[in-house]
């Protein structure tokens, strides 16, 4: 029989921590803040953020929201990313992605300093996670392995399956899951017979891009399922699994929504946390 993971419930816990975590902090007079910066006006960038700014506030952030036009050229993202990384405001700086094709939005991204990079996306920030130093780590990845620990799914000596290897989620979540002590099998375009690599994995995570592209002939019985995806289709929203075939096949799988995504906002708002007390403590993070 299959369970559903609830990311969301999981979520919730993370966050409402982090809520008492920030009351707490602020009747000694810190009180973290967040920057989303968004430029232009796709939809779904704008619905992202729009999210990220509610999480903020319920958490007893504040928000600090900079949005600027599509037409807004490198120098234009690039003052406004200085002056908030100026700011001891400001905990956390998010560069909200894709940009405009217009923009170099990994030149943008390294402009945020190491400590205020609350997303782990710059090349600092992924060179001390590549080096198992201490730092800001990329939030959907790092919510991957919360929402395993909180699932009690061990990961020293397990076999996990990761199956993309972009930027944001499979190269960090690789590096997030061998300082765990996983053996880590990476699957990608030119991966010739995928069932090879995902079907003796205890666990298998998918952050393709490709709608559906994982079912029953790619895992195990009783492997456990991350599906990273998320699509919007004619029938609604669905992930890079094939959810209802992997019912009875998979042990545990994470429905799409209310999966990985919630766990993505949690964490940045833990990472934001954290970010702040540099301050006050020695600076350290969640690794």
């Amino acid at each position: 029989m299959t369970t559903t993971i609830d990311g969301a419930r999981i979520a919730r816990r993370i966050r409402q921590q982090v809520a008492e975590e920030v009351a707490a902090a602020a009747l000694s007079g810190t009180v973290p803040g967040l920057a989303t910066i968004l430029v232009g006006d796709d939809p779904a960038s704008a619905v992202y953020v729009a999210a990220k700014r509610r999480a903020i506030t319920e958490a007893g952030m504040r928000d600090f929201h900079r949005h600027l036009p599509h037409h807004a050229t490198h120098d234009d993202v690039a003052a406004v990313i200085d002056a908030l990384a100026a700011d001891p405001e400001v905990s956390g700086i998010l560069l909200q992605l894709p940009l405009p094709a217009h923009l170099d939005g990994m030149a943008l991204i390294n402009r945020i300093p190491v400590t205020k990079d609350v997303d782990g996306l710059t090349t600092t920030s992924l060179g001390l996670l590549a080096r198992g130093e201490q730092g800001l780590r990329p939030c959907t990845p790092s919510g991957i392995i919360a929402l395993l620990d909180a699932e009690g799914i061990a990961l020293k000596g397990a076999h996990v399956a990761v199956v993309g290897w972009g930027e944001l989620v499979g190269r960090p979540l690789t590096h997030l899951l061998l300082s765990r002590g996983a053996t880590v099998s990476v699957a990608h375009e030119h991966t010739t017979d995928l069932a090879a690599v995902t079907r003796p994995a205890d666990i298998v995570v998918v952050a393709t891009g490709v709608p559906g592209l994982i079912g029953p002939e790619h895992v195990r019985p009783g492997a456990v399922v991350i599906d990273v995806g998320i699509h919007r289709t004619s029938a609604g929203l669905r992930g890079d699994a094939r959810t209802g075939e992997l019912i009875d096949v998979a042990g545990r799988i994470t429905p799409v929504p209310g999966g990985v995504g919630p766990m993505t906002i949690a964490i940045l708002l833990s990472n934001t946390l954290y970010a702040a007390e540099r301050g006050t403590r020695p600076y350290t993070v969640p690794v």
